[in-house]
């Protein structure tokens, strides 16, 4: 076999010349209108322009993937492998980028040399070019839009045979041998595969890069993946996610593809399993590696170079940058936030934990024993993790990358596809939501499950309550927002500074809130209402509280099983567990559990549901501008007492508020801290005299 180098300069230029005029020579042409006869009639832009010189060829060449007949898919595909040897055959590729080739200086790139590899270095040039201009956002660094067509448009003629990428070929030919042996070629299949062992120890450098800046320019329009093109053919025309009205460069956007596609997967409607198996793909590809999204380039460089350096494989990156949103490693800008927000949407790992390659690394021991009843890739696997959070199944790398996600997830109600599916119809009825992948600026993401949740814990009376399944939904995702202040955006960003003030050195599980609530009457206004708010809905519902349950499992079990089995809590479970606190089969923490609710019902009479419900209207009445529990029970009880001695006279306090208020009475006299002013007045003397008596049972 001969060389490169052994061929003479005069039989090289005669080579070139010989190639130059395979498109346009006549001969050639009317080879391609013989062998090509019916294909031609059947592709119409092939008839348009026939007669112009050296158009025939290079149109067969774009629309080969359309040609059926044996004999004429042959002979173009003997074409394409020549044109593709140097850049300046492809037909109208030089005339579109001759000034880029100058500005980006891609043109020195050894041009005096023709051999096959120096002229794949002047596309790979300007391909970096490209994708540069995109994350610099600097407007000397821009290529034209003319060229910018041709780029992807050869990359996207090359996307089937990864012989056709020159530079991708030669810098990756000892990777392919090692990796991808016995994948055969076409169709794109030896890209996936090197695209699947890119973050291999053993892949080298330079075929890792040049996979890289494959990836950018598919991030950058869709059709540069033959298979991702081929697969969602159908669907995105289905589903008028490349409508004609649209700028080309935002539909073919991968990120637009895959919201648009996921949009209708989320609505319910059919797509292809071909094409979710491509598009699972591509999102698992913009997990595992930041570069590939421009605007986390752009939106988290300083925060990228202060705290997550040299951490680029495998997703790493991106969850160091997760962490330092949650406010873990230091402050972050809001650029940043939004632009993981936006990336978090687009790959849509809530639906699939498999996406996620970090956490799914991290978590595949818990998911293994703790969550093994479920399909793999069903969304309630994360749903199951978050349940396991802070057990004995739990491992502490599993539990930080699990809530660094959980912290962006909890942040759009959509991004959680079960919470999606089963209330999505309540959204659009009572929050005026829009579809999975359009945003308003007057109803931000996270309203829309502040707006579920005040309709799941309406009345009958109230009116338009939540469907039976959303409701189960919007208590199941409280029940994990109990677990972690970040996990509740509202709390965090309300209670910031109440947070840094009375509860910094509150760190272990469920604490903050705890201390919050402890501190309620010393929180600033918008903290104290959403703290109020929530403590309310925990007297009605207390399973919201998951640690507590955990803790007085047992007690539940024995003593309270009817009670917790019911789908509507109101009350009642606290309430058993309270008659249940000095049984002997109580254990510490769920006692202290218990006890700190109690106090806390103390501070304000909507904190005991039960009371609240059954004498709100007495309240009202009687007792205007009481707040504090023990107040409202004094008022009311003396009322009672005044009507009972007054013969005759009609009670004032509604039948249905006094037996309640008994209960009430009796609560408040098993321990001394729950009527605080006899508490503060005795606290002296309690230490004198009784301090080996343990609070509670009226001792």
């Amino acid at each position: 076999m001969v060389t490169d180098n052994e061929i003479s300069s005069d039989c090289n230029h005669l080579l070139w010349n010989y190639k130059l005029n395979l498109t346009t020579d006549p001969k050639f042409e009317s080879v391609a209108r013989e062998v090509c006869k019916s294909t031609i009639s059947e592709i119409k832009e092939c008839t348009d322009g026939i007669d112009e010189k050296g158009y025939l060829v290079s149109c067969l060449v774009d629309h080969r993937g359309n040609i059926t007949e044996y004999q004429c898919h042959q002979y173009i595909t003997k074409m394409t492998a020549i044109i593709f040897s140097d850049y300046r055959l492809i037909c109208g590729f030089m005339d579109a980028c001759r000034n880029d080739i100058n500005n980006l200086k891609c043109g020195s790139i050894r041009l005096a040399e023709k051999d096959a590899h120096s002229q794949g270095e002047v596309v790979s040039c300007l391909e970096k070019g490209l994708v540069k201009e995109v994350e610099e956002n600097n407007p000397r660094m821009a290529v034209s839009d003319q060229c910018k067509k041709a780029i992807l448009r050869v990359a996207e003629l090359s996307s089937d045979d990864f012989h056709l990428d020159r530079h991708l070929y030669f810098a990756c030919r000892d990777d392919r041998e090692r990796f991808c042996e016995n994948t055969q070629a076409g169709e794109g299949r030896v890209y996936k595969c090197l695209f699947n062992h890119k973050f291999e120890d053993a892949m080298s450098e330079k075929c890792r890069d040049a996979l890289t800046t494959r990836q950018k320019l598919i991030a950058q329009d869709y059709k540069v993946s033959y298979s991702l093109a081929k697969s969602c053919k159908s669907d995105l025309k289905k589903y008028r996610c490349n409508v004609e009205n649209l700028p080309r460069s935002r539909e073919a956007r991968l990120s637009y593809l895959l919201m648009c596609l996921e949009s209708a997967v989320h609505r319910g409607r059919q797509v292809s399993s071909e094409c979710q198996g491509e598009m699972l793909d591509y999102r698992r590809m913009l997990m595992e590696d930041f570069s590939l999204s421009p605007e986390i380039i752009l939106g988290c460089r300083s925060e990228i170079e202060h705290h997550c350096s040299g951490l680029h494989r495998k997703g790493r990156t991106l969850h160091c940058l997760m962490k330092v949103v949650r406010g873990e490693k230091g402050n972050v800008g809001s650029n940043c936030q939004q632009s993981l927000q936006t990336l978090i949407q687009e790959a849509d790992p809530g639906a699939d934990y498999r996406i996620d390659r970090a956490l799914n690394e991290a978590c595949e021991s818990v998911i293994q024993t703790a969550c093994k009843h479920i399909r793999a890739g069903d969304p309630m696997i994360l749903s199951c993790l978050m349940e396991h959070l802070y057990t004995e199944k739990m491992v502490e790398e599993c539990e930080h990358r699990l809530l660094e996600l959980q912290y962006f997830i909890s942040r759009d109600w959509k991004l959680d596809p079960v919470l999606y599916r089963k209330c999505q119809g309540d959204a659009s009825r009572l929050c005026h939501t829009h579809g999975w992948n359009e945003t308003s600026e007057m109803i931000p993401p996270g309203a829309i499950f502040s707006c579920l949740y005040r309709h799941a814990y309406r009345t009958e009376e109230q009116g338009r309550r939540l469907s039976r399944e959303c409701r189960a939904e919007v208590q199941r995702i409280l029940h994990q927002r109990a677990l972690d202040v970040k996990l509740d955006p509202a709390l965090q960003d309300k209670c910031m500074i109440d947070l840094g003030k009375w509860c910094s050195e509150k760190t272990e599980t469920g604490q903050e809130l705890e201390c919050l609530q402890d501190h309620l009457d010393d929180l600033v206004a918008d903290c104290k209402d959403i703290v109020g708010n929530l403590t309310e809905l925990e007297s009605e519902d207390i399973q919201i509280e998951a640690l507590l349950m955990r803790a007085c499992e047992p007690i539940i079990q024995t003593f309270c099983h009817e009670v917790a089995d019911n789908q509507i809590d109101s009350g009642d479970l606290m309430e058993c567990l309270i008659q249940n606190k000095h049984q002997k089969e109580m254990n510490e923490k769920c006692a202290v559990g218990v006890t700190h609710f109690q106090l806390l019902q103390m501070k304000d009479f909507r904190f005991s549901y039960k009371f609240k419900m059954a004498c709100k209207e007495d309240v009202l009445k009687l007792c205007a501008n009481i707040k504090k529990k023990v107040d409202v029970v004094i008022c009311l009880s003396t009322t009672v007492r005044n009507d009972t001695l007054q013969d005759g006279k009609e009670h004032r306090v509604s039948m249905k508020c006094r037996k309640q208020l008994r209960v009430e009475e009796l609560e408040m006299t098993e321990d001394i801290r729950l009527e605080p002013d006899l508490y503060e007045t005795c606290k002296n003397d309690i230490k004198s005299y009784c301090q080996n008596v343990a609070y509670g049972n009226a001792q």
